[in-house]
């Protein structure tokens, strides 16, 4: 019997038809949809800062990630109806800048309670002090920070005397890095005498005068014997000061073109301001956080500590952790500063009048003997963690590096991209080690451009000749990235170690210091421009843990780029310095505009 058709049947075989046909095309759309940008830059110079440091025509986002870069042609067929175009006009694009050393909790806040002038002179001390003297009850401290003796005019420390004058009823307190200097009262508060003598194992040791054998009132090492005390008539900062004058630091931080940052000495207060930044939706820029451990004390303590670190949910490879803020390692203080005279040094600094120094043997400040920094060292790397310290002297950073490769012996170091941060003063043979162990360095531009002038006179030419030596440690393999050390001020330039990358830049391209005759300061380790670029991008990336998302303009990774008002690579290399960031974004997030006006299509 022939089989019966439903009357509707024919019908319904064609809907089906339809609706299959519809189901297709509707995926076929969705996928279309999918493969549309968001944001597509074109007709622009695009500088990926790829392997081969390609120069492209345009760059398309799509979900805050890269998903082409390319010609014009290439890149504009992701275009689609929800696109938007923005037509460069032959401006260049870069990665997002990074700044591998900032101190930002404590920089935000430095003139909360009140505006302080900037001192190139010592009289500028002194003026600086009476007002604040003038201001305050008699007896209150007056607390003068970071401003560093080889950026004075006089290039000296304010003498005991000359701060008794200014402010003979307060005591002052005229702090550099782990030294200071004080006026009468400030050491008599403290029970600093003709008498005093540091704890046994202390470092530190008091300046005397060498005819009484009385205290200059300058202090090695030993501010926290100063029983400094913050005048009651000061500003009272709540939470929400310090969370909006860390967003105001930030947004600066973008204006200048940086999209990422580490804080090299985070506090575990520090951490959590930046925690509630990011789940409200505030962050701004990606933070890598190494958190600062002391090592006074036992050293099971000290290892107990960075256990801690390692445990915390925002550490590398823990539930929180992310591309934005994770915490990568812990930082230690090794020795001094070179900006203070106690960077610790192979060979005896020599006497000196600009530094205070009447010891002919003295070599500096090492804080962490080596028999407790390998183990220290050995702990941040048996649990993932980035190991670093403070080394400004040659003589601290061939102790840091004797320490990661008695580590490397028998643990995997290379991995943890252990670092040295400061790295100053080096030498042939300490770079190559560094690329030998993997070992990176965050180095500060600025510092050459600031005090190579006392620098110079202080050492001889000779002795300087692997200051910031760049280029060698490019040569080498090694890895090394632009940072700022950031302290004090919101103001890329008036801060008191600018933040600006493109000074940075500059510096070393030309190594031309301030104050130096126009010379150029041993230009055979100047890098080329392309070197700069990575030196602020790639290598920064991969000193943070970000290289394998952010550094470059690729497929795959972050949309962090900005967009410049010059041809970086080609202008006049004084014009540099004058360079504007017109846009910032993170992830595709437009995160500063100068309102300089960019086409459309």
């Amino acid at each position: 019997m022939p089989t019966q058709r439903h009357p509707n049947s024919l019908h319904y075989f064609a809907s089906s038809r339809l609706c299959a046909f519809a189901f297709i095309l509707c995926l076929i759309t969705t996928a279309a949809h999918a493969q549309q940008a968001d944001l597509i830059f074109h007709n622009g110079k695009v500088v990926t800062v790829d392997a081969d440091f390609s120069v492209r025509q345009a760059v398309a986002i799509r979900d805050g990630k890269v998903v082409r870069v390319g010609s014009n042609e290439a890149v504009l067929k992701l275009k689609g109806d929800q696109t938007k175009l923005v037509n460069l006009h032959g401006k260049t694009v870069l990665p997002g800048l990074m700044d591998s050393h900032t101190h930002p909790t404590g920089a935000a806040m430095h003139e909360f309670d009140h505006r302080i002038p900037s001192m190139q002179s010592i009289d500028d001390v002194l003026k600086y002090i009476k007002s604040r003297a003038d201001v305050l009850d008699d007896g209150e401290w007056v607390f003068v920070s970071q401003v560093f003796v080889t950026r004075l005019d006089e290039r000296r420390y304010p003498t005991r005397q000359e701060l008794d004058k200014v402010a003979p009823l307060n005591p002052v307190f005229f702090r550099t890095g782990p030294d200071a200097s004080l006026n009468s009262l400030a050491l008599k508060l403290s029970g600093i005498d003709k008498d005093f003598k540091p704890r046994e194992g202390e470092s530190g040791y008091i300046e005397r005068d060498p005819q009484t054998g009385e205290p200059t009132g300058i202090l090695r090492n030993l501010r926290g014997y100063v029983k400094y005390v913050a005048p009651k008539s000061g500003k009272t900062a709540a939470e929400q000061d310090r969370y909006r004058q860390l967003l105001t630091l930030f947004k600066d931080y973008n204006a200048v073109g940086l999209t990422a940052i580490a804080d090299r000495a985070g506090s575990s207060s520090a951490v959590d301001r930046y925690q509630r930044m990011h789940d409200n939706g505030d962050l701004p820029l990606r933070v890598a956080v190494s958190r600062h451990v002391g090592t006074g004390g036992k050293v099971e303590v000290v290892q107990h500590n960075i256990r801690k670190v390692a445990q915390h949910a925002l550490a590398m490879g823990n539930e929180k952790a992310s591309d934005m803020l994770r915490v990568v390692g812990v930082k230690v203080f090794l020795d001094g500063g070179m900006l203070t005279g106690s960077a610790y040094m192979r060979k005896p600094w020599g006497v000196s009048q600009i530094y205070a120094i009447k010891d002919p043997k003295y070599r500096g400040l090492l804080f962490v003997q080596p028999d407790k920094l390998e183990p220290i060292v050995r702990t941040a790397v048996e649990h993932g963690l980035q190991f670093t310290a403070h080394s400004v002297g040659d003589g601290a950073v061939h102790t840091l590096l004797d320490a990661y490769a008695a580590v490397s012996k028998d643990l995997q170091v290379r991995h943890t991209r252990p670092c040295i941060t400061h790295s100053n003063f080096m030498s042939a043979e300490a770079i190559q080690r560094m690329a030998e162990l993997g070992v990176v360095a965050d180095i500060q531009p600025a510092w050459l451009y600031l005090d190579v002038r006392t620098l110079s006179k202080q050492f001889s030419n000779e002795r300087l000749r692997y200051f910031q030596p760049l280029k060698t440690i490019f040569e080498h393999g090694a890895i090394a990235g632009g940072g700022s050390d950031h302290m004090q001020k919101i103001g890329s330039m008036r801060a008191v170690n600018p933040y600006n990358p493109w000074l940075g830049m500059w510096t070393t391209i030309t190594r031309r210091p301030r104050d130096y005759g126009g010379q150029r300061f041993h230009p055979e380790e100047a890098l080329s421009r392309e070197q700069a670029i990575r030196f602020y991008t790639t290598n920064n990336a991969h000193i943070l843990f970000l290289d394998k998302v952010a550094g470059s303009l690729e497929v795959g990774k972050h949309a962090d780029l900005i967009v410049i008002d010059r041809d970086v690579l080609t202008c006049p290399v004084d014009d540099i310095l004058k360079t504007k960031v017109h846009r910032t974004f993170v992830a595709g997030k437009l995160v500063h505009t100068d309102g300089a006006a960019l086409g459309g299509q």
